[in-house]
């Protein structure tokens, strides 16, 4: 069958088109995986900044440079001196504070302020948090025991010793003021109790106190690094 020229390129294009499908460009998050596939990638999203992206990695924030190909390790700030990385840090934070299994925590206190505390019975600046807590009557404290042995030896036993108490609250505060320093205590042999410091011990990893240290805090959803008193009197107000 004789096909007219003009018809004949018509349908030569129309096949081309039919039979092929256009490139589909990499995502961010498939470019990135692919240029550093060694980094665990937990979620890429973009900045403010064209180009940029924001990545959490291990619990961290860093920033992607797409098209170079860079991965960018440090703090943006705005002319305003605002740290915006330190921001979201502490906003990834919060969100891990809140999945904290609190019926788990040793609970102190009925105030109407919550204090979810990551603390090291043996840490001297989570004993200055701790004295300024105990003069308060306006805080609910849910506590969690993330002993660093390496740097306090006696202080996982201590939470063995806490937990093991039919009053933990109580027992709290006598590792708290130093009472059990010079007392020869046996920590009880209890499955259940071990599982438990445990489950401590993984939430204070969830939040970052491997990385951060203690004290650490969730004081009425702001983070709290550190025994910040002046911080922490920020966000409670006067005492009450």
């Amino acid at each position: 069958m004789h096909i007219p020229k003009k018809v004949f390129l018509t349908l030569c294009i129309l096949m081309v088109f039919a039979t092929c499908t256009p490139l589909q460009a990499a995502t961010p998050e498939e470019s990135f995986r692919k240029s550093f596939p060694d980094v665990p990638l937990e979620s890429i999203t973009p900045t403010d900044i064209p180009g940029i992206y924001e990545i959490v990695a291990g619990g961290r924030i860093a920033y992607y440079a797409s098209g170079p190909e860079y991965l960018i390790v440090g703090e943006i700030m705005t002319r305003e001196k605002k740290n915006l990385t330190q921001a979201r840090n502490n906003e990834l934070q919060a969100k891990k504070f809140k999945d904290l299994p609190l019926e788990k925590a040793v609970k102190i206190g009925s105030g109407p302020n919550t204090v979810i505390e990551i603390t090291d019975p043996d840490c001297p600046f989570c004993r200055k948090a701790s004295e300024f807590f105990a003069k308060r009557s306006d805080v609910t404290r849910y506590v969690f025991f993330y002993p660093l042995a390496q740097l306090h030896p006696k202080a996982e036993a201590k939470v063995q010793y806490i937990l093991c108490a039919q009053d933990r609250a109580k027992a709290y505060e006598e590792a708290m003021t130093g009472k059990l320093d010079e007392m020869k205590f046996t920590p009880c042999d209890d499955a259940a109790v071990t599982e438990l410091a445990k489950i401590h011990k993984a939430s204070g990893e969830k939040v970052g106190g491997a990385s951060i240290g203690t004290p650490l805090f969730m004081i009425d959803g702001q983070v709290v690094k550190g025994a910040n008193i002046p911080q922490i009197e920020g966000i409670l107000g006067a005492k009450k």
